[in-house]
């Protein structure tokens, strides 16, 4: 079974790391092609079909030019 608390807490993950890279302005494909990834990297892990360690969100937020730091508070704010 699985656990209900760590899925919610994944999910605002992803939820958090779209709405970044639509208020930044990139598309998927922009986004996946500067990670040097195809653009179903992209999309897998929007909708939670992919998961993603810390070093990928990292670079996901590198990418995006967004503070890690302020990811880190944010996603915080959200699984209150």
């Amino acid at each position: 079974m699985a656990n209900r608390l760590w899925d919610k807490r994944r999910q605002a993950v992803y939820v958090l790391l779209k709405k970044i890279r639509v208020d930044t302005g990139f598309t998927q494909l922009e986004l996946a092609e500067a990670l040097d990834k195809p653009q179903s990297y992209v999309s897998k892990f929007e909708t939670g079909e992919r998961k993603l360690d810390f070093i990928e969100i990292a670079d996901i937020c590198g990418v995006l030019n967004y503070s890690l730091q302020l990811f880190c508070e944010e996603y915080e704010a959200s699984i209150k």
